[in-house]
Order: structure tokens, then C-alpha cells, then sequence
């Protein structure tokens, strides 16, 4: 085990969000760079962190620059200017690159080899596996293509965001007598990238080429009679946020739909281009784009990592990848898989817990399935964020619509990248009969919830589903989450209240159990926070947990501060972006901050507070950012039941504090360093998956 280091940290108390996250991303490549990772699945984190960076250039970068723009001379909270932040994120951003394409060229590409996994270049292709180029260059590629050589009459043509671009060098006169020395290749997306050699032309079993290598050597059949000079891969990177004035709009599914068809046609934000393009090629791109040499990477390499994707998918090995896991479906859920009917009074029993992916997400299809066929059931409300184009769960409540069921469905159209997913599924759900609304203006709605109202006897009786995590099945089996039935009264009355409130219009009511963004989370957060200061300053057992994706409100973090140097005992695990420093002496020496990453990407949200030995816990939608508290709609529920409290408490916070393989603990300077003890290996997601899946 390591020892934290309490030192005197001199600048800022809080720390840069962009910095932070590539942290996380550093941590995500540890991942790949850590020898003990299954071959495919280094790989595998490689491409993710190459589709984090994507999405971090799309979202932040183009915010930075924004910043830049608008207000070059603010100095934020964490002591930069936009300018002096952007350079220090282009700094980090540069050097994760570089480690990424070294690791990907050799280390992990040399060891695949090793496992007769191949990626052939033009180099390496013999007379069988060169004819075979050819016929499908000839066949599936080049009928696709569009060359655009450029002159007064075809000038620069319209990108794709992180499309996949060649740049060619020529020379020589075309059939028009014109002198042609540019031309622009763009790769149709229809494409892939990665490519399939067959057995018995490359001899190996796993064996495979890329899009770009069939370009490069054969090119120059888009061009006959031209020398081609020089072929370049190259993708520009642009901003992708949307932004819909939803103040002013009045259908915001239409005015989305209009942002949406331009998404990827924004302002470019970052060029990649191979690493032997020559200088003046790169300075034509980049005034073309209106980028600088700071916003542009030469990557030892494919330009779109992420596109190499499926090759981790191959059935290569099982020594290759991580090994299989299937969640079981646990009790008491596991008797009602022939009798949903029964759901019902299971749950009425007593709450039931569920920690995902540890724990199968098919009760929670079930619930929604015995609520569809149940003749009892008489509503259905449910929020959307992220559900995925291929939902059973959408399903289920498609079929509960036409069964004449009451359906009420908060569709967040704002969910980012799955706009587009959300207001096809709001069109079906429309098309049945279901009752569609897009919560609230200027509020994001987040909460995971689902409420089921059942007709039994003369009363009506509600039953409730609370999460952390989205109702998407896939993301069910890769990210960690809890999830809660109840049909605790208090718990779905109050749900009932905050669905009326996303639907209707009307005053806040009061809740008696649930926290809710934007109106009590924030400050009972707060009050939480401060009430074990308190405790501490009396002499009183003080100390509080949170487990949470992100950390950056000022006034949380300042309240932990505060906590610290009360004497509050704090351990926060933090995946991904944190603006706070642990450990610095005299501010937050008794605050120490984790992050873990391994097989499975954390998620849950939970809250810990030792409240004079009540233990206070809370599972949330929410992180501790502004965003959250104020600018959406998050839900958090207390778990009252002792048994499934000290679960909780368990596997979020006793076992992520032993492990010593997946952690990493933040430095005073908001760094981070690896945990380990090879003596005693203690693996997170290892302990859970043996722990739930028996």
C-alpha cells in the first residue's frame, strides 16, 4: 500500500476540469500499458481512449476555444485563463497521444502477432493477398469513391466530422489540359475500415488489413495518367454540441431535429494527420480549416483508432480477452422468471436491490413486462436519457400503449449523441397512444425512475423502480449501477410527485423521502456535509463516502474542505473528474480521493454519511456537479432497508477501499498514483463478480 503524501500545495484549491479529464484518460490507458490486461482487451481500452478523446474535442475543447473567444482574460477557478488552460490541455493531450501510438505499435500490435492476430500493411502483402487487394479495391471500394482534385471549379468539399479524408499529392496534365496537383479522397462511411483477409489468401486465421493501406496502393487508379506523388490519411475533429435556444423554440423535437442534420458540420476544433505528411500538405489543411499547428496531431498510424474497434471482438483465444462473466439473475427474482405475474407481490414484500452488471438487468425488463400483460396495471410512467436503438425495455412500453394501459414516458430529447435515438422512440411511443413530454425547459431530465400504479381492490397501489445508471440493457452488462423496486409509499408517492411536476404545470410539492434536483439535492448535500463537520468539531465519530463519475461543485467541494478541517474522515472515488485536491495539509489532509478502473466503467452514484451512527445512505442519478444540482432533474432515494443499507456500504465503499489492482489515489498536486500490493491483490471487479454470481 501506498502512502499518501500530505503536503503544502501552493496555487488554486480547485483543479482544471479538461486537466482532470485527461487524468481519467491517462488511467484508462494504464489499463492497455498494464501487461496483466488480456491482448484484445489492452487493445480495446486503446480505442476507448481514442473515442474519449473524440468526444472530448467535440464537447470540451470546443467549449474551451469558446471560452477563449468570448472571454480570453477571466481568470477561472482553478487559476487559468482560457488560453493559459487550452495550452496545457493541448500539452497533455499531445503526450497521451504519442504513449497511445507507441503502446498500439510496439507493444500491442508485435504481441497480437505473437497470437497469430495480424493487421498486414502494403509492405507486407504477398502475390495472393495483392490480387485480393485488388479485386476488392476494384469491386467494393473504388465504385464508392469520389476523387475532388482542386481548382476554381471544385473547391475544398464540405467534411464529415472525424470522417475518414486521404489528401493526395499528383502531377501531370488530366484529360481537360488542366496542371492537377491536390486532390481530396474521402472514404464513404459505409465503409469499414478494418478488414477481413481470408484464410486461405494470407494463411493466417486472423488476419486483416485496413481501408487505408488498399488506398495506398492503389490510388493511383482514381487518377490514370497522373503520377501520384503521395497519399496522406487525414480526419478533422468538430465541435459537436447543440445548441437550441429552448427558451425561444416552441417544439423543441422540431428545432432539434434542424441542429442535428448540422452537428457534423460545426467548426473544426482538431486535425489528425499521418505522420509523413509532408509540412505543406499540413499547413494547406489547416488554413483550410482555420487550425494551428497546436490543434494538430500526426499520429503514428490509423487516424480513427475507435475503427479497429471490432477486432477486439474476435473469438481469438480466451486467453485473449477478460473471462466470460454471465450475471445471474438472483433471488428472489430468479423464481419468477416463469411467473411475472407474481412480480408484484414480490415486491411488495419488501425492497429489493439489484447492483449491476455483478447482478442481471432482466428483472427490471421483467417488472416493466409483468406490468405490460398484468390486467391490473393500469399506468406506466417511466424517464428516458439513454436507452439504445434496440430496446426491449421501449418495446415493453410500446406493447403496455397498445394494450390500452395508461403510458406516460419523459423522453430527454437533450440526451447528448443519443438525440437522435430518443426522438425515433418518442415517435413510436406517440404512434401507439403513449403520453410524450420532454420534462422541463432549461432542466436535462436525468432521474432514472420508472412507477407502475396497479389496481388492487379498491385502492390503487404504486410500484417503483429508482437507478443510478440508464435503462439500457447493453450498458446494464459494462457499467456499475444499483437499482431499487419498492413499493414503499412514501418512496412512490413521491415519485408520483415528481412525475406530475415534469408533466404538468404547478407549484412544488414538498417530498418526504427523495432528494431532487434542482430544489433539495444541492442543499441537503450540503446540510449532510456540514451536520458531520459539526459532529467532528464536538468530538463525535464523523465521516463521510461518496462514490460518483464526476466532482467539480464549488460549494460541495469548499463544504468538504470545511469537513476536513473539522476532522471529518472522507474518502470520495471519483472515475473520472475531480476539481478537488486531496491531501493538502491545513485544507483537506483528511480527505482522500480514489479512482477505479478496470473491466467494467463505475457509474453509481451513492452518498455516505455517518449521521451519529444512523449511517445515512442515498443512491442518486446524480453527480456533485453544478450541472446536476441545478440545471437537471436528478433524483436521489435513501436505501432504509438494514440489510440492503450494509450492502450498499459494502460493495461501493469497503471493497473499492481495499482493492489494489484497479485503484488509483490523487496526489496533492492532482496527479495520480497506481495502488499496489502484490502481496494481498485485491481486484474490485473480480471480488463482486465471485461475490454475485455465485
Amino acid at each position: 500500500m501506498i502512502e499518501k503524501n500530505q503536503e503544502e500545495v501552493s496555487g488554486p484549491n480547485l483543479l482544471n476540469r479538461e486537466l482532470s479529464l485527461l487524468k481519467f484518460n491517462a488511467r484508462v490507458l494504464g489499463m492497455a500499458e498494464n501487461e496483466s490486461t488480456p491482448l484484445l482487451e489492452r487493445l480495446r481500452y486503446i480505442c476507448i481512449v481514442s473515442s474519449n478523446l473524440d468526444e472530448f474535442f467535440e464537447i470540451r475543447i470546443a467549449s474551451l476555444k469558446e471560452q477563449e473567444r468570448r472571454n480570453p482574460r477571466v481568470i477561472g477557478d482553478d487559476g487559468y485563463t482560457p488560453s493559459e488552460a487550452f495550452d496545457l490541455v493541448q500539452e497533455d493531450v499531445h503526450e497521451l497521444v504519442k504513449r497511445q501510438y507507441a503502446l498500439l505499435n510496439q507493444s500491442i500490435l508485435p504481441a497480437l502477432r505473437e497470437k497469430g492476430v495480424y493487421i498486414y500493411k502494403p509492405q507486407e502483402y504477398t502475390e495472393t493477398m495483392l490480387a485480393w487487394a485488388r479485386e476488392v479495391f476494384l469491386n467494393d471500394v473504388m465504385p464508392l469513391l469520389t476523387p475532388i482534385g482542386l481548382d476554381p471549379s471544385h473547391p475544398f468539399p464540405r467534411v464529415y466530422n472525424k470522417s475518414l479524408n486521404f489528401i493526395v499529392s499528383l502531377s501531370g496534365i488530366d484529360a481537360f489540359g488542366r496542371n492537377s496537383s491536390i486532390a481530396i479522397v474521402q472514404a464513404p462511411r459505409a465503409l469499414p475500415r478494418l478488414l477481413n483477409i481470408p484464410e486461405e489468401v494470407c494463411g493466417q486465421k486472423y488476419g486483416h488489413t485496413l481501408l487505408s493501406s488498399l488506398m495506398h496502393m492503389f490510388v493511383g487508379d482514381l487518377f490514370p495518367g497522373l503520377e501520384v506523388k503521395g497519399l496522406y490519411q487525414w480526419r478533422v475533429t468538430r465541435n459537436s454540441d447543440l445548441y437550441v435556444d429552448e427558451d425561444e423554440v416552441t417544439d423543441l423535437r422540431q428545432a432539434l431535429q434542424g441542429e442535428l442534420s448540422q452537428r457534423n458540420f460545426g467548426a473544426a476544433v482538431r486535425l489528425e494527420i499521418a505522420d509523413d505528411t509532408p509540412k505543406e500538405l499540413e499547413v494547406f489543411l489547416q488554413s483550410e480549416f482555420k487550425l494551428t499547428a497546436k490543434d494538430t496531431y500526426r499520429t503514428a498510424g490509423s487516424v480513427n483508432l475507435t475503427r479497429i474497434m471490432p477486432l477486439c471482438d474476435i473469438d481469438a483465444g480466451t486467453e485473449l480477452v477478460f473471462p466470460g462473466y454471465r450475471a445471474k439473475i438472483p433471488p428472489p427474482f430468479d423464481k419468477l422468471e416463469q411467473h411475472p405475474e407474481h412480480m408484484f407481490a414480490v415486491i411488495a414484500k419488501e425492497d429489493l436491490l439489484l447492483h449491476h452488471p455483478y447482478q442481471s438487468f432482466d428483472p427490471v425488463l421483467d417488472f416493466l413486462t409483468a406490468a405490460a400483460i398484468d390486467p391490473a396495471v393500469v399506468a406506466i410512467k417511466q424517464t428516458i436519457y439513454r436507452t439504445g436503438e434496440d430496446s426491449e425495455l421501449m418495446r415493453l412500453l410500446v406493447m403496455a400503449a397498445k394494450s390500452g394501459k395508461e403510458v406516460t414516458v419523459v423522453v430527454e430529447l437533450m440526451a447528448r449523441f443519443d438525440e437522435q435515438t430518443n426522438i425515433n422512440w418518442a415517435a413510436k411511443l406517440e404512434e401507439v397512444g403513449a403520453h410524450v413530454v420532454y420534462g422541463v425547459v432549461g432542466h436535462k431530465t436525468h432521474a432514472k425512475m420508472a412507477l407502475v400504479l396497479r389496481r388492487e381492490g379498491r385502492r390503487i397501489v404504486r410500484y417503483g423502480h429508482l437507478g443510478t445508471g440508464n435503462y439500457h440493457p447493453r450498458t446494464a452488462r459494462l457499467y456499475t449501477d444499483f437499482g431499487m423496486l419498492t413499493a414503499n409509499r412514501e418512496i412512490t408517492e413521491d415519485m408520483d410527485k415528481i412525475f406530475s411536476l415534469l408533466t404538468g404545470l404547478g407549484a412544488r410539492r414538498p417530498l418526504k423521502l427523495l432528494l431532487q434536483s434542482p430544489f433539495t439535492l444541492h442543499g441537503k448535500m450540503l446540510e449532510f456535509i456540514n451536520n458531520e463537520a459539526e459532529n467532528a468539531r464536538q468530538g463525535k465519530k464523523a465521516r463521510i463516502m461518496a462514490k460518483m463519475n464526476s466532482l467539480m461543485d464549488v460549494q460541495v467541494i469548499q463544504a468538504l474542505y470545511e469537513a476536513s478541517q473539522a476532522g471529518v474522515e472522507i474518502d470520495l472515488i471519483v472515475r473520472g473528474v475531480c476539481a478537488l485536491r486531496a491531501g493538502v495539509k491545513g485544507m483537506s489532509e483528511n480527505i482522500r480521493v480514489r479512482s477505479i478502473v478496470g473491466r467494467f466503467l463505475e457509474h453509481s452514484r451513492v452518498f455516505y454519511f455517518y449521521d451519529n451512527g444512523e449511517e445515512r445512505v442515498y443512491l442518486s442519478s446524480a453527480d456533485w456537479m453544478e450541472r446536476n444540482f441545478f440545471r437537471r432533474v436528478e433524483v436521489a432515494f435513501p436505501v432504509l432497508s438494514p440489510a440492503l443499507k450494509k450492502r450498499v456500504i459494502a460493495e461501493s465503499f469497503t471493497y473499492a477501499l481495499k482493492d489494489n489492482e484497479l485503484a488509483w489515489e490523487q496526489q496533492p498536486d492532482g496527479n495520480y498514483q497506481r495502488i499496489r500490493n502484490r502481496r494481498q491483490p485485491f481486484n474490485l471487479h473480480n471480488h463482486l463478480m465471485t461475490l454475485l454470481g455465485k
